[in-house]
C-alpha cells in the first residue's frame, strides 16, 4: 500500500511566512489548512487588511482559518479533526497550547530566524544586528511548550552583512526558511530527521520591539548607534530632534571624529556620538520623503555646533 501523502496545516502571518508557504505549495503535500491571524484594521481608513499569509492562501486557492486564540475548546477540536501529520509555523504570532502541538501525529515544526539556543523570542533578527552579530541563520525545530526550546531538526546559517539591515536580512532568512522545504517534506516522508536537542548554555531572548528603543541617544557610541538605523529598519525606525523638528536618521556610517554627544562637527551632517562620530547618509524629516543630509541643508540648514537630541 502506498505511504499517505502528508496531511500538512500551515500556519503563519507576516511576509517572513511567505516564502515557505509558496514552497510547501510546490511539494507533493496536502495542504488541508491555513492558519492566520484574523484581518487587522491598518492605513489611515482604518480598513480591515489580511495577512500576506491570508493573501498567499487565498492566490493559492488554500482554505484559510483565522481563530483569534486557541484557548478555547472549540478551536483545538477543530484543528485536531484536521486529521494532520504535521504543522508547518513561522511567524505565526498566536501560542499554542499543548493540546495544539500534540494534535499532528509528528506534531508542530517552527521555522525560526536564528541559531538557537540564540534569540528566542519576537525579533531575533532586529536582536541580532542591534547586538552586533556576525552570523545568523534559520533553525527548524520541534516545537514543545517552552519558548522556542525544542530539539533542532535542520539548520542553515549566514552572515550578516556589515550594511544588513533588518530588512534585507529578513528576505535573504525568508528565502533561507524556504530553501529548506524540500529536505524537510523528505525527512518528515521518510522518517530520517535527526533532532538534536538544544543546549541552555547560550541562550537568550528576543523581545519584541518598543517604539521608545527608537529613540536616538547620542550619548552612545556611534557603532551602537549604526547598528540600531540597521536593525530599525524599516519600523520602528532611529529618531532623533533638532529643536522642534524630528529628524529620522535612514543610513549612517561611524567615524573617528568626536565632540559633545549631539554636536554636529561636520558637514553636510555628521554628529559627535559617545564615542567616535556618525556621517549620516541619508534622514528624513517626519512626514517627508527620505533624502541626502545635501539636500535636508538645502531646504532645512543645521549649523556647525548645533545640538541634535
Amino acid at each position: 500500500m502506498p505511504e499517505r501523502t502528508l496531511r500538512i496545516a500551515f500556519m503563519g502571518t507576516s511576509a517572513f511566512a511567505v516564502p515557505p508557504l509558496e514552497a510547501l505549495a510546490r511539494e507533493a503535500v496536502d495542504i488541508v489548512a491555513i492558519y492566520t491571524q484574523p484581518p487587522r484594521p491598518a492605513g489611515r481608513g482604518r480598513k480591515l487588511r489580511l495577512s500576506p499569509v491570508h493573501e498567499t492562501a487565498m492566490r493559492l486557492g488554500l482554505p484559510v482559518h483565522t481563530p483569534h486564540t486557541f484557548r478555547d475548546e472549540a478551536a483545538q477540536s477543530g484543528f485536531a479533526a484536521l486529521d494532520l501529520d504535521v504543522a508547518i509555523v513561522a511567524s505565526y504570532g498566536l501560542l499554542l497550547p499543548g493540546a495544539v502541538l500534540d494534535a499532528p501525529r509528528l506534531g508542530c515544526i517552527n521555522i525560526h530566524a536564528s541559531i538557537l539556543p540564540r534569540w528566542r523570542g519576537a525579533a531575533p533578527i532586529q536582536r541580532a544586528i542591534l547586538a552586533g552579530d556576525r552570523e545568523s541563520g534559520v533553525d527548524l525545530f520541534q516545537m514543545e511548550e517552552g519558548l522556542d526550546t525544542g530539539p533542532v531538526l535542520l539548520r542553515r546559517r549566514v552572515r550578516i552583512e556589515d550594511d544588513d539591515t533588518s530588512s534585507t536580512l529578513h528576505d535573504r532568512l525568508a528565502g533561507l526558511g524556504a530553501s529548506m522545504i524540500p529536505e524537510l517534506v523528505q525527512g518528515l516522508q521518510s522518517g530520517t530527521l535527526d533532532p538534536v536537542p538544544q543546549s541552555p548554555a547560550g541562550a537568550v531572548y528576543a523581545r519584541k520591539l518598543l517604539k521608545e528603543e527608537a529613540n536616538i541617544d547620542f550619548a552612545e557610541p556611534a557603532a551602537t548607534i549604526e547598528r540600531k538605523i540597521r536593525a530599525f529598519d524599516p519600523w520602528p525606525g532611529t529618531w532623533c530632534r533638532i529643536g522642534t523638528e524630528r529628524l529620522r536618521i535612514r543610513r549612517a556610517k561611524t567615524v573617528g571624529e568626536s565632540g559633545e554627544p549631539g554636536e554636529v562637527i561636520g558637514l553636510p551632517l555628521t554628529i559627535a556620538c559617545g564615542t567616535g562620530g556618525l556621517e549620516v547618509l541619508e534622514i528624513q524629516r517626519e512626514g517627508r520623503k527620505p533624502m541626502t543630509p545635501g539636500e535636508l541643508q538645502r531646504g532645512f540648514p543645521i549649523a556647525p555646533g548645533s545640538r541634535l537630541e
